[in-house]
């Protein structure tokens, strides 16, 4: 059974210039114009000075004092995903979506070669219906097909055949391994594992002693096993937005920053359709790819940015990260009701 993945090479600031071709070739980031915006998303050309996704966007204009910056068009992203998503979907296979850019498909029971060539087809038609390009990784298990896509970007595609992943993963820095954050990287590489193939080589007593109750898991991971299946994702009455960082991110400030950019982007959503929510929500993914969510109910529905924005960090806050690495922070309304709210609503914790 092989998986792909899936992933558009910097996707709002692709858009951009797919749109506005004289930003080609310059350093553009997309992000809010607020004092205390963030980069969404930045292009190939801003990335050596620094310039990165939840970056704070002062910091990016001090790293790079000639970068373009143009603010996101939430409605034209989302219209763009929905035609990428449409070419996942269109063969029937199972589609995990991550983001609005990014997704595992199930290619069933296939040959290599036809696993290869399903996914070339796919990259190729949604560069014609979208004139984006899309890096891709193919391989039996989710975490090696994500690490194959994230290393031939950008308009790449590699191919991890079946009994060839240890061998792909062992040169890799161990920090590529899922669950492998920065503070147990250092770790590892005090003791003498600075490659995932370091990691695979140890014996049970010293991985134990490393991972605990975990080290089975981690030892199978290292070794390019990893059986779980993709999961497509139920259609649920809501509003959301998402966001994955190009790196991992630690800084609570850089997460609230996002969460007021996707509160007003929510919020004016919820304008254009002449619905309110009750329900909020964050979604939060760890570097180990662990999902949480946490949610409130409001009082009384509501579409303002800022009480929805004050509602998410409130959830924010309760799923007490204490600095974990994030590698995707999303938002969402739901309980939606037409028309605007009668009156300001506060929100009681669920």
């Amino acid at each position: 059974m092989f998986v792909a993945h899936f992933d558009v090479d910097a996707f709002y600031a692709s858009v951009e210039i797919r749109d506005d071709p004289s930003l080609r070739g310059k350093p553009l980031a997309v992000a809010g114009s607020s004092r205390r915006a963030v980069v969404l998303t930045a292009s190939y050309e801003a990335r050596p000075y620094g310039v990165r996704s939840a970056v704070p966007l002062y910091r990016a204009r001090e790293a790079c004092p000639h970068l373009v910056v143009v603010p996101p068009r939430m409605a034209t992203y989302k219209a763009v995903s929905r035609e990428i998503f449409e070419i996942f979907g269109v063969r029937g296979f199972p589609v995990e979506g991550l983001s609005l850019d990014e997704a595992f498909i199930a290619l069933g029971d296939v040959t290599f070669d036809d696993a290869c060539e399903i996914a070339r087809a796919i990259r190729a038609e949604i560069f014609a219906a979208t004139r984006l390009t899309v890096s891709a990784g193919v391989a039996r298990g989710k975490m090696v097909a994500k690490i194959a896509s994230d290393s031939c970007k950008p308009d790449g595609l590699l191919g991890i055949a079946a009994g060839d992943e240890a061998a792909f993963l062992a040169p890799l820095p161990v920090g590529r391994l899922w669950g492998v954050g920065p503070k147990t990287q250092a770790k590892l590489e005090g003791v003498g594992v600075a490659t995932i193939g370091d990691l695979a080589a140890l014996d049970d007593a010293a991985l134990r002693a490393l991972f605990g109750s975990w080290s089975a898991h981690v030892r199978d991971l290292a070794r390019g096993v990893d059986t779980r299946p993709v999961e497509p994702e139920r259609e649920t009455k809501s509003i959301s937005s998402e966001e994955t960082f190009e790196y991992d991110v630690r800084d609570e400030s850089a997460l609230v920053a996002l969460l007021r950019e996707q509160a007003k982007e929510i919020a004016e959503a919820l304008a254009r359709e002449d619905l309110s929510a009750r329900t909020v929500g964050v979604k939060i993914t760890r570097a180990n790819f662990s999902t949480l969510g946490r949610q409130t109910r409001l009082v009384e529905p509501t579409r303002d940015a800022r009480r929805i924005f004050r509602a998410a960090v409130h959830c924010l806050r309760r799923a007490q990260l204490n600095g974990a690495a994030v590698r995707l922070l999303g938002l969402r309304v739901a309980s939606l009701v037409p028309g605007a709210p009668q009156q300001a609503g506060l929100f009681d914790q669920m």
